[in-house]
């Protein structure tokens, strides 16, 4: 049986949502939160808030890596970012959050990674998938950069997450902006989703060859997303179930407060893009925000399913002076 770890934020007008939050399943459709539902790592440095979350095991030293967008609504939008999503891309996120781990349950502290220049702006929605042409993991993520007209998705290589190539485009669309790159591997070619802001406004599937493209329009997964309301969809992920089938997670964004949350799609496979909705068919104790399905062994689950999680510290991070 597999078992997996879902790792993510929640949307909240308070500063805990914005944190990294795990939940556990047997069997990809039924999930339940760790914790009580409460953060399992806080961010101290950078905006003290995180999202677009994404977990790693590294195949050959077996130790786990958490990426994540530097970027608290709670306290920015109301702050350095005066309400303004444009100060939000053009001063923000200049960073990916980093948290390391051996166990899944012992982390180390949050660390700041900066990746390419001061050029690159809103470094949001890390992903990461191994190249077995290099033996590299390929981090991929959606940037702003002085002239170009659309943000993309850019990418840089590693071999220890410590050391990054310098940034590269994995993939521009040349009439609209693309965010939210997710990436998966079946029978020898690569699947790209993306979040188009235009033409159409909505997910798209691409299938390329190798991990850095060149990438095509999967039409059939357009048609299934034409079913769907426009723009109020984003935070692609997905994960292979036991009996083979996809289950991708689409963000739904399209409500204020807890009505938001991950949907869940069903496909026998990724090449034919005939993603089916299926909320009847899965359950979360609330909604799950963009993060990323790691599958885990046995033996991991349990040992997270019995830590006493409450150790983990009230990580609120107040300003200096404050009570």
């Amino acid at each position: 049986m597999k078992n997996y770890l879902f790792v993510h934020f929640r949307e909240s007008t308070s500063p805990d949502g914005e944190q990294v939050h795990f939940a556990l399943s047997r069997d990809g459709f039924h999930w339940e939160a760790l914790n009580g539902g409460r953060p399992i790592l806080w961010a101290y440095y950078g905006d003290h808030g995180v999202r677009d979350m994404t977990v790693v095991r590294d195949s050959v030293t077996g130790r786990f890596h958490i990426f994540a967008t530097d970027l608290s609504l709670s306290y920015g939008m109301r702050g350095r970012y005066a309400h303004s999503w444009d100060n939000i891309t053009r001063f923000g996120s200049k960073d990916l959050a980093h948290w390391e781990s051996e166990d899944l349950i012992h982390w180390t502290e949050e660390e700041m990674v900066r990746l390419g220049d001061e050029s690159f702006g809103c470094l949001w929605a890390p992903d990461v998938i191994r190249d077995p042409a290099s033996s590299e993991y390929v981090l991929h993520w959606s940037s702003a950069r002085p002239g170009e007209k659309y943000m993309g998705i850019y990418c840089a290589s590693t071999r220890d997450f410590r050391h990054f190539s310098q940034p590269r485009p994995l993939y521009l669309k040349e009439d609209s902006t693309v965010i939210d790159s997710a990436m998966y591997e079946e029978n020898g070619k690569y699947y790209l989703f993306v979040k188009s802001h235009g033409n159409p406004n909505r997910l798209m599937l691409l299938e390329g060859g190798t991990v850095y493209g060149p990438f095509r329009r999967v039409e059939a997964f357009d048609r299934r997303m034409e079913e769907i309301e426009e723009g109020n969809f984003e935070a692609p992920t997905a994960v292979r179930l036991e009996d083979g089938r996809w289950c991708l997670f689409l963000d739904y964004y399209g409500v204020p407060g807890a009505g938001q949350g991950y949907v869940p799609f069903l496909a026998p496979c990724l090449a034919g893009g005939d993603f089916v909705r299926s909320d009847a068919s899965f359950s979360f104790p609330y909604g799950f925000k963009h993060g990323t399905i790691l599958e885990i062994t046995e033996e991991e689950y349990d040992r997270m399913k019995a830590h006493d999680w409450s150790d983990v510290p009230d990580g609120r991070w107040k300003s200096p002076g404050s009570t």
